[in-house]
């Protein structure tokens, strides 16, 4: 199904796709950024349920913890947002929450498990 045309056809809601391990015929997973007006919004979502398609809101938060994050930037690689950046003078990693969309792609990027989520 075409989900995310149906989004912007049927709802106009813009989606990005942040991650996608999706086939024909099998269970998989999409991870979207949705954008629109808030009532397209919530009505776009109970479109996707009324489908049959779980829904899960990330009203979570990335966590990085500063004792033990050694600031490789392998992170940096993976956020679609740039939420994680390194300083270019201090060469530590920066994160700017008010960027994060919460995809998670970070957390198993990390080879020191120094980013988690507190969902």
């Amino acid at each position: 199904m075409p989900v995310t045309y149906r989004l912007a056809k049927d709802f106009n809601v813009a989606a990005n796709i942040i991650r996608a391990a999706v086939a024909p015929n099998q269970i998989g997973k999409l991870v979207l950024e949705l954008a629109g007006d808030i009532d397209q919004l919530d009505a776009a979502i109970d479109w996707m349920r009324s489908q049959n398609i779980g829904v899960s809101l990330a009203l979570g938060e990335i966590l990085i913890d500063e004792d033990t994050c050694v600031h490789c930037g392998l992170c940096t690689g993976v956020c679609p947002t740039e939420a994680l950046t390194l300083n270019p003078e201090t060469l530590r990693l920066t994160f700017t929450r008010s960027r994060c969309i919460v995809c998670e792609q970070c957390i198993p990027t990390c080879p020191v498990q120094a980013i988690s989520t507190n969902l």
